[in-house]
């Protein structure tokens, strides 16, 4: 073999491997992109849940108030 065939095909070998190494580092970004979107929507349902509990329980204390207003 060559030295220019030897050298051609330890490129090849290398960018061979570069590839697979881009393609691994995709998959993760990937991976920790889909991580933070379903973080992301979970705290977004529990603000939601927490919101309405506190509207529910600021409605409950106005008329818990108006009730005591009213029996005086």
């Amino acid at each position: 073999m060559k030295t220019t065939e030897r050298d051609f095909e330890a490129r090849r070998r290398a960018q061979a491997m570069w590839n697979d190494q881009k393609k691994q580092s995709e998959k993760v970004l990937e991976e920790r992109e889909k991580v933070r979107r379903a973080d992301a929507e979970k705290v977004e349902r529990l603000r939601a849940l927490r919101l309405a509990k506190e509207a529910e329980e600021l409605k409950l204390a106005a008329k818990t108030i108006v009730a005591r207003r009213k029996s005086r």
